[in-house]
């Protein structure tokens, strides 16, 4: 049943973009419903196919951002404005408008936490680690990290780390079988192997 009301819901908000507050607070749209909500009704200069945009990203100025894609945007904080410039006005007696535009390129994601300042270039290809204050241009190709972000390595050579992590993991062949990012049929099993290899007897991880 519940089923059912969340595929109308969702078929609602998406059809007249009204009601996506309730949407998102009793029927929790994944992160590619809630990136294709956006894209029609977000008021953003522009989006592009396959964006995946978790419900706590916080855009304080959309129409200056263009994303691209295969995008994907974790609890992050896009700002396309200086608020100081009121201070400014009112000390100086000065009018001014400091704004600036994103512009998320193909194939980048955004960690949870990273905040991106305005007048900023992301990508293509390129990672922004959780926890980031991007105020330059992360160049193609690069992850980013800290605050201000710097470049910490490539993206193939975070490929290559990641990768060899997982090769140690005993649970690697269920995960190279599963249908997509998650299966729920096979994420009770992957969900025990897990918490056995990290915290199981004798085991620090």
């Amino acid at each position: 049943m519940f089923g059912w009301l969340r595929s109308a819901v969702g078929y609602y908000v998406n059809a007249t973009g009204r009601g996506s507050g309730l949407w998102r607070k009793f029927c929790n749209p994944t992160p590619l419903e809630w990136g294709t909500y956006l894209a029609r009704w977000g008021k953003f200069h522009s989006v592009g196919h396959s964006v995946y945009i978790n419900c706590g990203v916080c855009v304080t100025d959309p129409t200056l951002v263009r994303i691209g894609n295969c995008v994907g945007m974790s609890d992050c904080t896009l700002i396309g404005h200086d608020a100081v410039v009121m201070l400014i006005e009112h000390l100086y007696d000065k009018q001014l408008d400091s704004v600036g535009y994103i512009d998320i390129r193909d194939n980048s994601f955004i960690g949870h936490g990273a905040i991106v300042m305005p007048r900023v270039t992301i990508g293509p290809n390129a990672v922004v680690a959780a926890g980031a204050v991007v105020t330059k241009d992360v160049p193609p190709g690069m992850v980013v990290a800290g605050n201000p972000a710097k470049v910490i390595c490539s993206l193939e050579e975070l490929a290559s780390r990641v990768e060899a992590r997982c090769n140690a993991y005993p649970w690697m062949e269920m995960v190279k079988q599963r249908q997509g990012a998650f299966d729920p049929d096979l994420e009770p099993t992957l969900a025990a192997s897990r918490k056995e290899y990290f915290f199981g007897e004798g085991r620090n991880g």
